[in-house]
């Protein structure tokens, strides 16, 4: 079933909707949610309240990329999880990504409304359109799904050290990208 239908059937507030997009998309959903967490049970726990934050969301939205919704609401109920659970204990690629990525944030004006944040993303999204295609792809997986580099070098077929090496590369682009932008203090 393509994703207009899908959307149609939560406009319906038909249930099928929700059982035809875990058939479709839960595997996608999951593996967002695990490689956050690394924990199958709360995995699976975050793509279940997705499905239901999906029909609590829509209508009214009516999402344009069906999968990357579903992906970001699956994405942020599971850093929500984890951040729980961080503060229990520590580890997990989500916490690396994070620790890498704070990297090109540090010493960052202090972003303190949802309008900085929002423009924060922007600056993030206008740096992303200057890279490759490929670099792209590979700061998405780790920043975004947060993939290991293991992982990605094999989507990539590549491997763990020169995934590295572009990341390494392309946080320090974003973070003078960030510094033209003006989102770092004077020293």
């Amino acid at each position: 079933m393509d994703d207009s239908k899908l959307i149609e059937l939560f406009f319906k507030r038909n249930e099928d909707a929700i059982r035809l997009t875990h058939e479709k998309y839960g595997g996608y959903c999951f593996a967002v949610a695990n490689n956050i967490l690394a924990n199958r049970e709360d995995a699976e726990e975050c793509v279940n309240d997705a499905y239901l934050a999906v029909w609590n969301s829509i209508p009214p939205q009516r999402p344009k990329v069906f999968r990357l919704f579903l992906a970001r609401i699956t994405r942020n109920l599971s850093l929500n999880r984890y951040e729980k659970r961080a503060a229990k204990k520590r580890g997990g690629e989500a916490e690396l990504a994070l620790e890498e990525l704070a990297e090109c944030v540090k010493d960052s004006v202090s972003i303190e409304s949802e309008v900085m944040a929002k423009e924060l993303a922007e600056a993030v999204d206008g740096f992303l359109d200057t890279i490759s295609r490929r670099d792209r792809g590979i700061f998405l997986y780790r920043y975004f799904y947060y993939e290991s580099a293991e992982a990605i070098a094999k989507r990539f077929g590549s491997d763990p050290e020169k995934i590295y090496s572009i990341l390494f590369r392309t946080r320090a682009k974003l973070r003078k990208h960030l510094e033209k932008e003006g989102y770092f203090n004077d020293r």
